[in-house]
C-alpha cells in the first residue's frame, strides 16, 4: 500500500514517512511471503465449510423416510458398529433429512479427534463413519484444509509461519494506510485515494492497485492479525493470560454433580475437549438410556436446535448439553443436567455473558467462515484474493524498479535510510518503548524486528565500507592525474 520509489533527498523536516516507508518494505519484501502462503491455505480454509457440506452429503443427509426414533436407539446401533470404542457425545439430527452423529472416543485418532458414526435417524442405522476434529466436529477434509492453513501439516514447528504471518499483517496494513494517506495529502492534484486509476501504466499502475486495494481491505487484514493470533502458539498465550486477567475468557457451565464452581472453556473451533475420566461402562449404558430425558430438559430450558450432548463416563458427571455454533445463529447457550435425577445443575445463556466474550465468539466465528454462513465464506475468499494481488503488485513493483544492469544489481534498493532522524527525540523514546511492549506481547514480531534492524546495520555497514573505499581509488587516482586534492569521505548518497 506504499510507494516504495527512493525520496528525495532527506531535509530537516520531522517526518514519520521515511522511517515507515521503510520498515513497511522490508516486512513487505521478507514477511510477504509467508503472509501469501498463509493467505492461499486461509482463502480455502474459508470455503471449507462448503466443500465439507458437498464432499460428506452422503454422511451428513439421508432422504427423509419418516419420524426420527429415540436418540437413545440412535446411540445404541452406533454402538452396535463400534462397540470396541466409548461413547463420547451425540450430536442429534437437527432437521428432517440430517443425520445424527455419534462420537467416540477413538485413542488410535491423534490430539482433539473423535470418531463419528453417521446414523439415519428414521431407521438408526449407520450411513457410515469418518474421523472429526476439535469442537467444530470438522471431517477429514475440512481437518485437512484447517492444518495446512495452521502449520503446514509440519506440527508445532509449522505454527511459527501462521504466527509470523499474524504477527506483521497487521503492522503492514496500518503502515501501508499511513503511507497511502501521507501520499494523497501531499498528491491531491493527481493522486487518487479510493478509487483505481486506469490511465496508469506500467510501474505507477501496478502502485495503483497496491495502494487502492490494500486500503479497501486493511479493516479486514487487522481483524484477521488480531484473530489469528489468538490461536498462535506463543502471542497466543498472552492473549489467553490477558483475556484471564480481565475476566474476557469464555465461560462454561459446572460439568461435576455436586460442585458450584464454575468452569471457563474455550470454543475456538480449533481445539479439543478435555480428557475423559476412566470409562465406566455401567454408568455409560445408564446415561445412554437417559438421553432422551436430558434433551427433553434441555429444550424445556431453551437449549434445542442444532446441539451436542456428553454422555458422562462417571456417576458424579454431569450432563452437557450445548447449542453448536450455526451460520446465522448469534448465540450458543448451554446447560448441565443430573440426568439420574433430573434436575438442572447449570446453565450459561449466551446473553449473559461479558461483551468482551461475546465479541471473541463472533470473532472467531467470523474467522473462520461459520458466523454468517456462505456470505461469510465468500466474504474472507474475496479477501483472501485481494490480498494475494496486493502482495504481487508489490513484488512487481520491487522488481519493476531495479536499476541497471551496470549496477551489478538484479532487484530493487530499499527506500533511504536514516529515517528514525527525521522524527524527534521524544518521538523515539516513546517508539522504542511501544515497540518492546509490542515485541513481548507478540514475540515473533519482536524478534524479526531485532533480526531486520541487525541485518540492516551489517549491510549498512558493508555498503558504507565499500563506498569509502570506492572514493578513496577515485580520489587517489584523481589525485595522480590532475593533483586535485579531493575528500574521499564525501561519498555519493548511501542509498542502503
Amino acid at each position: 500500500m506504499a510507494d516504495p520509489s527512493p525520496p528525495t533527498r532527506p531535509t530537516t523536516s520531522r517526518s514519520w514517512r521515511p522511517l515507515i516507508l521503510r520498515l513497511h518494505f522490508y516486512a513487505g519484501i521478507l514477511i510477504a511471503p509467508f503472509i501469501l502462503i498463509a493467505t492461499i491455505s486461509g482463502g480455502l480454509y474459508a470455503v471449507a465449510p462448503t466443500i465439507e457440506q458437498l464432499v460428506y452429503r452422503d454422511y451428513l443427509h439421508v432422504d427423509d423416510t419418516g419420524p426420527a426414533l429415540p436418540v437413545t436407539e440412535q446411540i445404541r446401533a452406533a454402538q452396535a458398529e463400534r462397540p470396541d470404542l466409548t461413547v463420547a457425545a451425540v450430536r442429534p439430527a437437527a432437521d428432517p433429512g440430517d443425520t445424527t452423529r455419534v462420537l467416540f472416543t477413538d485413542p488410535s485418532l491423534g490430539e482433539s479427534q473423535r470418531l463419528a458414526v453417521f446414523i439415519d435417524p428414521a431407521t438408526a442405522t449407520s450411513v457410515g463413519e469418518l474421523p472429526v476434529y476439535g469442537s467444530s466436529s470438522a471431517l477429514p477434509v475440512r481437518t485437512w484444509i484447517s492444518e495446512l492453513h495452521r502449520h503446514l501439516h509440519l506440527g508445532e514447528p509449522g505454527r511459527l509461519y501462521s504466527e509470523l504471518a499474524a504477527s506483521w499483517l497487521w503492522v503492514i496494513a496500518l503502515g501501508g494506510l499511513y503511507l497511502w494517506f501521507e501520499r494523497y495529502r501531499r498528491n491531491r492534484h493527481r493522486a487518487k485515494l479510493l478509487t483505481f486509476d486506469r490511465k496508469s501504466k506500467g510501474r505507477n499502475r501496478s502502485l495503483n492497485w497496491h495502494g487502492v486495494a490494500g486500503i479497501w481491505i486493511a479493516v479486514g487484514l487487522i481483524f484477521l492479525s488480531a484473530t489469528g493470533l489468538t490461536w498462535s502458539t506463543y502471542a497466543g498465550e498472552n492473549v489467553t493470560e490477558l483475556r484471564s486477567a480481565l475476566s474476557w475468557t469464555t465461560p462454561a457451565v459446572t460439568t461435576t454433580i455436586g460442585s458450584s464452581d464454575a468452569a471457563t472453556t474455550d470454543h475456538s473451533g480449533h481445539g479439543g475437549h478435555s480428557m475423559e475420566m476412566p470409562a465406566d461402562a455401567s454408568t455409560i449404558e445408564n446415561n445412554v438410556g437417559r438421553i432422551d430425558s436430558v434433551l427433553d430438559i434441555a429444550q424445556a430450558n431453551g437449549i434445542d436446535g442444532a446441539v451436542e450432548a456428553s454422555i458422562p463416563t462417571s456417576a458424579d458427571a454431569a450432563f452437557v448439553v450445548a447449542e453448536t455454533r450455526q451460520p446465522w445463529v448469534m448465540s450458543n447457550n448451554s446447560i448441565s443436567i443430573d440426568g439420574s435425577a433430573g434436575t438442572v445443575i447449570d446453565t450459561q445463556y449466551f446473553s449473559d455473558w461479558r461483551l468482551a466474550a461475546k465479541l471473541s465468539a463472533w470473532g472467531i466465528q467470523l474467522h473462520m467462515g461459520t458466523l454468517f454462513g456462505v456470505a461469510n465464506q465468500l466474504a474472507l475468499l474475496a479477501l483472501a484474493v485481494a490480498l494475494a494481488s496486493v502482495i504481487i503488485r508489490g513484488y512487481m513493483m520491487w522488481w519493476k524498479r531495479r536499476p541497471t544492469k551496470s549496477t551489478g544489481l538484479t532487484a530493487g534498493r530499499p527506500p533511504l535510510r536514516g529515517g528514525i532522524r527525521r522524527i524527534s527525540p521524544m518521538s523515539v523514546v516513546v517508539l522504542a518503548v511501544v515497540a518492546v511492549g509490542v515485541g513481548w506481547f507478540v514475540p515473533l514480531l519482536g524478534l524479526s524486528l531485532v533480526a531486520f534492524l541487525a541485518v540492516d546495520v551489517v549491510l549498512g555497514s558493508i555498503r558504507r565500507s565499500r563506498t569509502r573505499a570506492a572514493n578513496s581509488t577515485t580520489y587517489e587516482r584523481g589525485r595522480a592525474g590532475s593533483g586535485d586534492g579531493a575528500d574521499p569521505n564525501r561519498s555519493v548518497h548511501d542509498r542502503f
